[in-house]
Formats: structure tokens, sequence, C-alpha cells
């Protein structure tokens, strides 16, 4: 009888060992496991004491809002799916803020993606893993129900690069109150269990590495109403292109009509993007579609019947703001470096995205300028997703070692050979290297960069030989010299590496990458004909973004300068995203004035538009050899980092700027300030006409040292504080 009983205790307390053990959660029999389904969680907990820290871990496939005792905690949790192939992301949430003594009801609503995209890896399963220790874990006390109010638009969908759906949501069906409503009430059930941490399809759980959003509030919007046929259109012209979720206040006498929500931008970039519906009840409402949307204007499409009460709307984003600050006489500077940190903006969330509207991808190409301008403009919180992009780009690399983006991806997988010798570059790793000092993620991605870069081989010359990858795409345009294109990727490339195999105390593999990179050199300089270099294969135009790529990798010497600079003058085919390395190649051989001259014509339709706050992703709207022709691409801001670097003189000469060069060019552009937010603290360097000459004065942050040149005479040290400095 003892040991009966001891055995009955044993399997007690087995059971409630196991109960605590968090589980993936979903609606019984799968039904939630379809494209854009919504599903309700709740559960009650008692507590006698509400602990000091409370961390839930929170995970689920694809994205979740959390409310603890009806107060909302997370809007729009989760990240997209992966930073493997096969792994997902969790939240780490202190809800202590929100607990009481007593029973806490505590509600999660979860929405499938149920597709893959461009920047999501689908699982296949809806689900909800929760683990709060010693308090409460997803298992099969907690109850849910398929949300009944949300479902698809009528009508065509988004296009196939966005993992998201147009949502619809009908009022009449809504659950009122259900966050705080009994566990028990009507439609909803015992959860379904399914694996534990780790399992199959959701994989492992990566802590979120970046911050959650950041919620700026709700805000009304005017609008003007354009009368139609049965309905009207009501435009709210926004402050700047944003991420918004829309907020509507209406009334319905009867209910049931259908109201369209939709942006400038969702047909835009050449495709369908984002909408969504809200289907009114009878009587007076408020409604806040949950699902994201950008552009310059919200449009609601009302039916005559309903009436308006207000148009709002929340912007959100990443958690980051634009603490350097920049200044210069010339107008039209001055709104570019606006728009490009607007554009910046915008093109940040789960991942950096080449646009948010017609794809949310992280096109490596992209992030490389993105990060560049980053550097000089942004806190450093922004980091945190640089890192997140440079470990995903390393985990999503083939069993044959190519790299390829954009990702995370389910449905895409093609190499862009010069992208990812752009990203593991110079300009890429390596940057973020030098303006972080992030040390234990060049560790962490250097493996996959030995990896991809062995897969490049020499021609009998010693250029790069063609690589094809997946998408032999250069650039967008025309005249691109493919082959030197990818051998000036591919010096870069072999620098960063060099350096990084060097910081690691690689010394062999650090050589070895400069002796490729001097072959490669070597090839490349058989390619020059005595005014320009041109691949003997090549027969278009000669190719201004080869010339740039020899004088920023270092290939070509000063004394080709002045034929580079006569080549430059007469060719131009490089798109927004290579014109910034044209740029800086004009300024490192000394002709800056004509750089701005180039970049004031070139870029002039984007900035001078009246109409919108971004910057565009070709020359101008429309252009169909562009991608598509977004109106919001970062990659055109790429002359910032130009003017930063070049025109106020400011990189890292060592890592995480402990000693760094200012080396203005006060006479390009003769009243000028900028501060820079870097990991060391405010650089801050301005500049102003004085007789015979310019005062420059200069902050240095503590722990660092600005070595200053100026013309004629020789670079000068300085140390912590604050300098004043003539210039003759």
């Amino acid at each position: 009888m003892k040991k009966t009983l001891l055995l009955l205790l044993s399997v007690l307390w087995l059971l409630s060992a196991f109960s605590s053990v968090p589980r993936w959660i979903g609606a019984p029999a799968g039904a939630a496991d379809t494209i854009n389904s919504w599903t309700a969680f709740r559960r009650d907990v008692q507590l006698d004491e509400v602990p000091l820290s409370a961390v839930a871990r929170i995970a689920v496939d694809s994205k979740y809002w959390l409310w603890v005792n009806g107060a909302p905690v997370v809007r729009e949790g989760g990240l997209k799916r992966g930073p493997a192939p096969a792994d997902g992301y969790c939240d780490e949430v202190d809800l202590a803020p929100y607990l009481k003594r007593g029973v806490n009801r505590l509600a999660v609503l979860v929405w499938h993606f149920g597709k893959e995209g461009f920047s999501h890896k689908s699982s296949g399963r809806s689900g909800l893993f929760f683990d709060l220790k010693g308090v409460v874990a997803s298992d099969t006390s907690w109850r849910c129900r398929l949300h009944p109010a949300y479902s698809t638009c009528d009508g065509r969908g988004p296009n196939y690069r966005l993992p998201e759906s147009n949502i619809r949501f009908d009022a009449r069906l809504d659950l009122p109150g259900w966050q705080t409503a009994p566990c028990d009430a009507e439609g909803f059930v015992p959860a379904e269990a399914s694996g534990a941490e780790g399992a199959a399809p959701w994989g492992a759980l990566v802590p979120r590495p970046v911050p959650q959003w950041k919620d700026f509030g709700v805000k009304r919007a005017k609008f003007v109403r354009r009368a139609g046929d049965g309905c009207d259109t009501l435009v709210a012209r926004l402050p700047y292109n944003m991420q918004l979720t829309p907020v509507l206040e209406l009334s319905d006498p009867a209910g049931g009509r259908t109201v369209g929500i939709l942006t400038d931008h969702t047909v835009a970039g050449g495709d369908v993007n984002l909408r969504a519906e809200y289907v009114t009840r009878p009587g007076r409402q408020r409604y806040e579609s949950p699902g994201w949307l950008s552009g310059e204007e919200l449009w609601v499409v009302v039916p005559h019947g309903v009436g308006v009460h207000e148009i709002a709307f929340r912007e959100s984003g990443y958690d980051t703001e634009p603490s350097g600050v920049f200044s210069c006489d010339d107008p039209f500077v001055m709104r570019f470096w606006q728009k490009a940190l607007r554009t910046l903006y915008v093109n940040m969330r789960d991942t950096f995205f080449d646009c948010p509207d017609r794809e949310r991808a992280q096109w490596w190409g992209d992030v490389v300028v993105m990060m560049g301008e980053l550097f000089y403009t942004y806190l450093p919180s922004a980091h945190a997703l640089m890192r997140k992009a440079m470990l995903e780009l390393a985990a999503w690399q083939k069993p044959d070692g190519a790299l390829f983006s954009p990702i995370p991806a389910g449905n895409y997988d093609s190499e862009l050979p010069g992208q990812m010798l752009a990203a593991v570059g110079r300009y890429g790793f390596w940057n973020y290297y030098m303006h972080t000092g992030d040390r234990s993620t060049i560790e962490r991605v250097y493996p996959a960069v030995k990896r991809y870069l062995a897969l490049w081989k020499t021609d009998p010359t010693g250029l790069t030989g063609m690589r094809r990858g997946g998408w032999n795409w250069g650039d967008w345009g025309d005249e691109r010299d493919m082959r030197l294109i990818y051998a000036g990727w591919h010096a870069l490339a072999l620098e960063g590496a060099a350096n990084m195999a060097g910081v690691l105390g690689l010394d062999d593999d650090a050589a070895g990458y400069r002796a490729e990179r001097e072959r490669v050199a070597a090839g490349y300089e058989r390619c020059w004909n005595g005014t320009a270099y041109r691949h003997p294969d090549y027969t278009g135009s000669t190719d201004d973004r080869v010339q740039a790529l020899a004088v920023v990798a270092g290939i070509a010497g000063p004394e080709k300068y002045d034929a580079l600079f006569a080549t430059l003058r007469t060719q131009e085919h490089a798109s927004p995203y290579m014109e910034k390395y044209v740029l800086e190649a004009l300024f490192r051989m000394g002709y800056g004035d004509y750089a701005l001259e180039r970049f004031r014509r070139r870029f002039a339709p984007m900035v001078d538009d009246p109409g919108r706050t971004t910057l565009f992703e070709g020359w101008d709207i429309g252009n169909a050899k562009y991608g598509g022709g977004t109106t919001n691409h970062a990659w055109s801001g790429g002359p910032l980092t130009v003017i930063a670097e070049q025109v106020c003189g400011i990189r890292p000469l060592e890592a995480g700027y402990k000693r760094f060069a200012v080396a203005p060019a006060c006479s390009l552009m003769p009243r000028a300030s900028i501060s820079v937010p870097t990991v060391a603290g405010d650089i801050r360097v301005s500049w102003r006409p004085v007789k015979k000459g310019w005062e420059l004065r200069l902050t240095v942050p503590e722990g660092t040292t600005a070595c200053v040149s100026v013309p004629g005479r020789d670079a000068v040290d300085y140390q912590p504080g604050k300098h004043t400095i003539r210039i003759n």
C-alpha cells in the first residue's frame, strides 16, 4: 500500500512538472493553420504576491498582441521568422508592472500569416509559446478560439513578395471585451498542445535582438472628401511617409457596410501592395486596423450612409531616433538630408527594407548603403538591427557556401553575387566593425565569409572569374561591364576579409586574402585602355561604375585620375544605388566640386519633388528600368554618407572611434556643422568663414582622439574636449 501511494505521488509530481513545461499551443485540429488566421488565447493566473520582475518569453508564428488585465502591453509583438531557416524569434516582456494580487487575466491575439514572403519563412503552423517561469506556461489549461471578426479582404491580394494579407474586420462578429471575459466564454475551448521548445516546425527560439516598436501615439488627421458614386474617398495627407496603423471613428445606423482602408502606396512600385477593410456594426464605433501600412496619404473609402467622426493614425517604427544633426547654407543639400533621414526610418522594422510597400525585403546591397548612412545620423540603438542582419545572412548560408538575399525569405533563394561581395567586404561587415568595435559579431560571421569567398576564383590574368549566381545583377540601368563590376566588389570583399582575419588573429588567412586581392587588382589593371577600364569582352558604353570601383578599391593610382575624371564627366549610367560610389570616387580623386555638381543634377527630380518626403529607387518616378520605381528607397541616401565622410571629413580610423579623422572640405561648403552619434559619444564639427580662411570648432568625446587634417599643415591629434582651430 505504501509503495502504491509513493508511486502515485511520483506520478502526480511528474504530471505537475510536465504541466509546468511550456508547449506550443493552438486551436484544436490545426484550425488556425491557414492563410491570414487570427486566434484569441485566454488564461487567468492567481497571484498572492506581485513579483518585482516577471519576464515572460513569448513566441508566435507570426505576430501577436498582448493584454494583461485589459491593458495593452505589446502591440504587434514578435519578429518575422527566422534567425535561421528552421528557427524563430521570441520576445522577452516584463509583465510585473501590469500584474496585481489576485486574479490576473492574460489575453493574446495571434496573427498567423500562413504564407511565405521575401521577409518571412513560414513554419506552416499557427502557434503560441508562453513561458513565465514559476507562474504560467502555455499548455492545455489555456483556452482559445478563432476570432470570427478577422478574415481576408475580397479581391486581389498583395503581391507575392509580402507574407502579410489584406485584413478584413467585420465588427458585427467582434468579441467585445474578450480580453477580460471569463476564460470559458462562448466559443473558447481548451488549446491543443504540440511540441515543447525547439520542436519542429517552429524550431529553436532566439531572443529578440531588437527593441519593441516605438509607438508615437494616435494623432488625428485632417482630410478632404472626394465625392463618388455610392461612396466618398477621404484623403488624409500625412506629415511624411510613415509606418502607420489607421484609426477610424464611424457611425452607421444599419451596419454591414464595408469601408476601404488603403494608402497612396497600396498600388506602388509597379505592383499591388497592402490594404484593409472594415465592416460596420450598427451605432457609433472606433476601430484600429492592426496591420501596418505605409505611405504619404491615408485613403478611407466610406459608403454613403456611414458617418465619419474622426480619421486618425498611429505611427510606429524601429525604436531609434535621428540624433545626428547636419546643417549648411545649401537648401538643396538640406532638403536631400531630410528626405534621406525619413527614407532611412521608413525602411527599418523587423529587418532593413529596400522599400516599405512593395517588398519589405532585406536586400543586402541596400543594407550596406543604409548602414553607412545610419552611422552618421541615428542613435546607436540602430546597430542592433545591423547585427541582426549580419547574423541572419551568415545563418542562411547554403550548404555549398553561397550567400543570398533577401533573407529571411520563404520564396526566394537566388544569390546576387555583387551584393553578397558588398555585404562581406569593406563597406559591409568591416564598416560595421569600424563604427561599432563589435568584435564578437565579426567572430560569429567570419566563418561564413570565409566559406563564401572560397567560391570565387580568378582567371589566368588574375581577374575575378565570372560567377553568375542566381541573378546576374550588378545594378539597375544599362551599360554594365559585369566582369569588372564583380572584380571591383571582389577586391573590396577580400580587403574586408583580410581585415577581419587580422582582428581575429588569423594571420595566414589575412595574408592569403591580401595576396588574392593583389592578383585581382593586377587583372583589373590589364583592362586599362589608356582612358578607362573596360573588360575586353564588354562592348557597351564605358561603365562609370567600374571606374568608381577601381578608385574606391584602391586599384587605380593617382596617375590615372585625370583620365578617369574625364570619363566620369561624360558617362552617367549608374543608378542611385551605385552613384554613391561614383561620388565617393570623385572626392577621393580630388574632384569634390564636380561630385557635388553631379549630385545636385542627378538627384534633383527626387529632392525637389514637393509631394514626396522620401527618395526614389530610380532617378525619377515610374522608371521601368528600376525595379518598379518605388519612391521610398533608402539606397538613394548614399550621398549622405559621402557628405559626412568627404565634405565633413569624419570617419573612424580605429574600431569604435577610439581614433577618428576630421578632414573637412571647407572650400566646398563654406559654412556647415555636423554632430555624429557614435558609440564613443557625439562628435561635433563646425566651420564658418573668417578673414583669410575658416574657423573650425571641434568636440572630441572622452576616450577618443581626433586626427585633424587641414590644408597646408600636417595632421595633428586632438584629445577629448572642445577645440577651436584656424584654417588658412
